[in-house]
């Protein structure tokens, strides 16, 4: 999958199940996509992750059929549906949606609800056993639980055999514990469907958790495309490290291929030079006692401030030498009483991104 800001021309491909290029989407004066291109593979879950505002439902709503540009085309497998003087309906798209809501008919039981529309005999019973519940087919909507809602939807959007499954923020309604088991279990049917899905959310653990690739938009515009290890570890920018998790950034200077900074020096990329930002992940700094130490490498002592809980892992507040403040993620079977010292350590390779593009 690729992304840009700047115009292209989609490539019409059989391993592409959807191209969005050079996508511009304005309402009145508020550009709510600009020039933004996504591309999905066949058997890919793509997650568009992003702040609200930042175009991710606007992009999805023209991929459906629901928005028409104001400029770009869109191909659904392989097949141009929007631009260049084309225009395709939602209903001749071959797409399943799934939302937020799951927008099943309360009048219809589970059974009917899939069987809805253009439904090949037999794909009933076959999407039921898919997500795992055939017993609830002649159940009705308001008979089942919010899970079993979604599922359902799930079920009746890949029953007419879509070339592609676009879901909107389906687990916001959802509590935590049940959204947490449920995307997993979407994605698992996902998978097993060989479908080509594209997920919008504003959850950050939900897209690192379920897509092969996250498309990270900010104000309109793709800010990076990368898998989700990738987008996590290096980010493009100190905005998309700090949207996607905890982050500690620093101050640092570069120069032949080492980077300073008050966590001390490491390697780096001999190109980088001058001012830099440094970022590095609350996990990947760990703290040891003073006079226990047992890794090598460079480690700095500061002086713990505050201790929060979180069960198993907590995040321990430091002062750095320099008095700039740092936070460890470390399990929560460790013990760091305020007042002590600390030796920190960076465990892993420090990002760095030059200064002057560290928004």
């Amino acid at each position: 999958m690729r992304s840009s800001a700047t115009r292209e021309q989609p490539r019409v491909t059989d391993q592409l199940a959807i191209s969005a290029a050079d996508v511009h989407k304005s309402y009145g004066t508020t550009q709510a996509v600009a020039g933004t291109t996504v591309e999905v593979a066949r058997g890919q879950l793509v997650a568009l992750l992003g702040p609200s505002g930042s175009g991710k439902t606007t992009l999805l709503r023209i991929v459906a059929g629901l928005e028409v540009p104001d400029r770009g085309t869109v191909t659904i497998g392989g097949r141009l549906v929007a631009g260049d003087g084309v225009w395709e309906e939602p209903e001749r798209r071959r797409i399943g949606m799934v939302f937020q809501d799951g927008a099943l008919f309360p009048h219809l039981t589970v059974a009917k609800n899939i069987g809805f529309g253009d439904v090949a005999d037999g794909r009933v019973e076959e999407c039921l056993a898919l997500v795992g519940l055939s017993a609830r087919a002649g159940a009705y909507p308001h008979e089942l639980s919010g899970g079993e809602r979604q599922r359902i939807a799930l079920a009746r959007a890949l029953a007419p055999a879509p070339e592609v499954v676009l879901l909107d923020e389906p687990f916001a309604s959802l509590d935590a514990g049940l959204r947490a088991s449920l995307r997993d279990e979407v994605a698992g049917i996902l998978r097993a469907a060989g479908a080509s899905a594209l997920l919008v959310t504003h959850d950050q653990h939900e897209a690192l958790a379920v897509a092969d690739v996250v498309v990270v938009m900010r104000d309109g515009r793709v800010a990076q495309t990368a898998a989700p290890a990738e987008v996590y570890h290096r980010p493009s920018s100190r905005w998309v490290a700090e949207f996607l998790g905890d982050a500690v950034v620093l101050p640092g200077h570069a120069s032949g291929g080492a980077v300073e900074c008050d966590l001390g020096t490491f390697p780096a990329d001999p190109a980088a030079a001058g001012a830099v930002e440094v970022i590095v992940r609350p996990e990947e700094l760990h703290l040891e006692a003073v006079g226990a130490e047992t890794a090598v490498g460079p480690a700095v002592t500061a002086r713990v401030l505050r201790c929060t809980f979180n069960g198993p892992d907590q995040i321990v507040l430091l002062a750095l030498p320099g008095g700039r403040e740092v936070r460890s993620r470390c399990l929560g079977t460790e013990e760091w009483a305020p007042g002590s010292e600390a030796r920190i350590r960076v465990r892993g390779t420090v990002r760095l991104i030059p200064a002057s593009a560290s928004a």
